[in-house]
């Protein structure tokens, strides 16, 4: 049985499929000679991430395929009901990046809140010669502790993200219709737990509350945040997307930052990814990360692991 991870696998995934008596191949093909690298191998499993995209002339073309899988949360590059409907099994790893993308949330909200995106850009350049000019200018930081974050879908990336705003000390409140209510448990090193109940939160009240917002949700059909939600948020607030690059408009976002109203936005996906708008990479108020959300070490070898236990389950 063979299996092409065309956007790669961890080690241990590989491993633990190779133990199985399946062949892994990681080769990366690209999307134009997909069908027939899959047709000339007689591919049986497909492994993706966001990079590749599996249609249905993927899925149609390629009688051999009997597994699709996604290293992550979002499916959205997959025809999911398509492929099921013709009998192919299409399996993802929604919890396994969690964290990653999480502790990515506040690495932006961090750099943002103290300038760290911009300073950045500036020391190199002017580290030498303007160091007290530099100090001024980055000296009105503000601190995220007993701030506001409101997170927009709590899946397990929105109350992982949650789960760190509570250990900050921030307040915590979310927009998701399809959780009313929602446990957050914290466990610290030592054993100890603290337990948080959270209420769902209109979307207008979220808006109108939080200091800063967290975008969690799956591909819209729609802008999340647009020209008329900006209008409804606090001056001054910060904007971070780890989601996905259609549920934020990045028009109205740039507006927002130009007239006051957005102090800062992190970005880790874009509307017109792989090729990011030029007025987005160069804006001084945006920090910037080129899709980086599960990609730590600990998450890939997670998602590896996973996806292999999956496969070997469905497939042997």
């Amino acid at each position: 049985m063979k299996i092409l991870a065309n956007d790669g696998i961890s080690k241990n995934g590989i491993e633990a499929l190779e133990k199985a008596g399946m062949e892994v191949l990681t080769t990366t093909v690209a999307q134009e000679q997909l069908i027939n690298f899959i047709n000339d191998n007689n591919i049986d499993a497909l492994l993706v991430r966001s990079a590749t995209k599996v249609r249905k002339d993927v899925i149609d073309t390629c009688t051999s395929l009997k597994l699709i899988g996604r290293g992550g949360v979002g499916m959205d590059n997959i025809d999911v009901d398509y492929a099921r409907a013709k009998g192919i099994h299409v399996i993802n790893t929604p919890a396994a990046s969690s964290e990653s993308v999480a502790e990515l949330v506040f690495a932006h909200l961090y750099g943002g809140a103290r300038f760290l995106y911009d300073a950045n850009r500036n020391m190199p350049l002017e580290g030498d010669t303007n160091f007290k000019g530099l100090k001024k200018s980055y000296s009105k930081g503000t601190e995220l502790r007993g701030k506001t974050l409101g997170i927009f879908g709590f899946g397990n990336i929105g109350q992982a993200t949650a789960r760190i705003a509570l250990g900050v000390g921030m307040k915590v409140v979310y927009c998701d219709p399809e959780v009313e209510s929602a446990q957050i448990n914290l466990s610290f090193y030592d054993g100890q737990q603290v337990a948080f109940t959270l209420q769902n939160t209109p979307k207008q009240e979220l808006l109108k509350q939080s200091d800063y917002i967290s975008l969690h949700v799956p591909d819209q059909q729609d802008y999340i945040l647009g020209k008329a939600e900006f209008s409804q948020m606090k001056q001054g607030v910060g904007i971070i997307n780890a989601a996905r690059g259609g549920v934020l408009d990045e028009v109205a976002l740039v507006e927002a930052l130009e007239n006051g109203t957005v102090a800062f936005a992190g970005l880790d996906v874009y509307e017109s990814e792989p090729n990011p708008e030029m007025r987005l990479l160069m804006h001084s108020s945006i920090s910037l990360s080129p899709h980086i959300g599960a990609a730590t070490l600990e998450a890939q070898e997670r998602i590896g692991l996973e996806l292999a236990e999956q496969i070997i389950s469905l497939l042997k």
